[in-house]
């Protein structure tokens, strides 16, 4: 998820004691919601691969509510890691992704209530005693993936290299939320770690993973704007590994593919095999201005170059990838 993008603990913690009585109506509510589906014109597959539980407090209910009326069939829950006060966590500042979303267990708890609708991956501080086999317990449990992993961390460091061979044991996914200067640092050193795992896929997302379709980007610059220029480490990474796929959720997302669309046309077409619809919206409306995630979902629709095309990005690829949504 972005940083600061309001549209976009269960590791040691439930939700608070107070909240349950509340928590648990919403879960009996949603049960009942009816399914709607976003402005389409004919009903297609729909995978969002970048979703969360409380994300910024957000009802399950809600996020039921959210992603039916946005038209998705499949969603892909994205947990915390645990509560933790230290430097990966910026002294716990960017606990629960910084948006107060709930761990893997909530994840596990709602996608088992909803299993038509669910999916989830695991997650864990990676520069901590226990993350391998915190992890493994849940990968044993069901989980599909890795992610969204966002810590204060080298990308190619010990701590992450730990991660990605348990990504590799287990041939699941890692979604990485690049961020300049604050998440998975050392972009322009990924390429060593897509090397070293080759029968790994990751998923590259967020501000640096997005602002880098320009090979003149600024990598201060959180949310570029105007033309792209082609050539970047972003288009690189998707052009020369195949085990390098763009989750295009989130307003980062968003931004770079409408800032320049007569080049997101290209970048569509060239990497219609590589690419992923999420959404990472934190709204409780799932359309319109407010919904980041519909309008991801309108933009594929207006520029993808077929329905071919489109079908790959919108469910495709994602089924391809991500085990439990076949």
């Amino acid at each position: 998820m972005d940083s600061g993008d309001a549209t976009g603990l269960d590791g040691a913690m439930d939700q608070p004691r107070r909240g349950f009585l509340k928590g648990a109506t919403a879960s009996l509510v949603a049960a009942s919601l009816p399914h709607r589906e976003g402005r389409a014109e004919k009903a297609e597959e729909m995978i969002d691969i970048h979703q969360h539980v409380n994300f910024h407090a957000r009802q399950n209910s809600q996020l039921i509510e959210h992603q039916r009326i946005m038209g998705v069939t499949k969603s892909v829950l994205l947990p915390s890691g645990s509560q933790l006060a230290r430097k990966s966590t910026d002294l716990g500042r960017s606990n629960g992704l910084a948006a107060r979303v709930f761990g893997s267990g909530a994840a596990e708890r709602l996608a088992a209530k909803f299993p038509g609708e669910f999916v989830w991956f695991a997650n864990e501080v990676p520069d901590i005693e226990n993350t391998t086999k915190e992890l493994e317990h849940w990968l044993e449990r069901g989980a599909c993936g890795i992610g969204e992993q966002k810590f204060a961390l080298e990308c190619d460091s010990k701590a992450m290299r730990r991660l990605y061979d348990v990504a590799r044991d287990y041939e699941v996914p890692v979604l990485l939320h690049f961020q300049h200067g604050r998440y998975n640092l050392g972009f322009e050193r990924f390429h060593k770690i897509l090397e070293a795992y080759p029968t790994v896929n990751f998923f590259g997302h967020a501000q640096t993973w997005w602002g880098n379709i320009d090979a003149k980007h600024q990598q201060k610059e959180m949310y570029p704007k105007g033309p792209v220029t082609a050539g970047g480490l972003t288009d690189r990474y998707l052009a020369d590994y195949p085990n390098m796929f763009g989750d295009l959720s989130a307003g980062s997302g968003l931004n770079a593919m409408t800032r320049d669309k007569e080049f997101t046309a290209g970048f569509f077409d060239r990497h219609q095999d590589k690419l992923c619809f999420g959404s990472d919206c934190a709204d409780t409306v799932g359309d319109g201005e407010k919904c980041s995630g519909s309008r991801m979902r309108d933009t594929v629709r207006e520029l993808a170059p077929n329905d071919e095309a489109r079908a790959k990005i919108f469910s495709g690829n994602a089924k391809r990838l991500i085990k439990g949504l076949t």
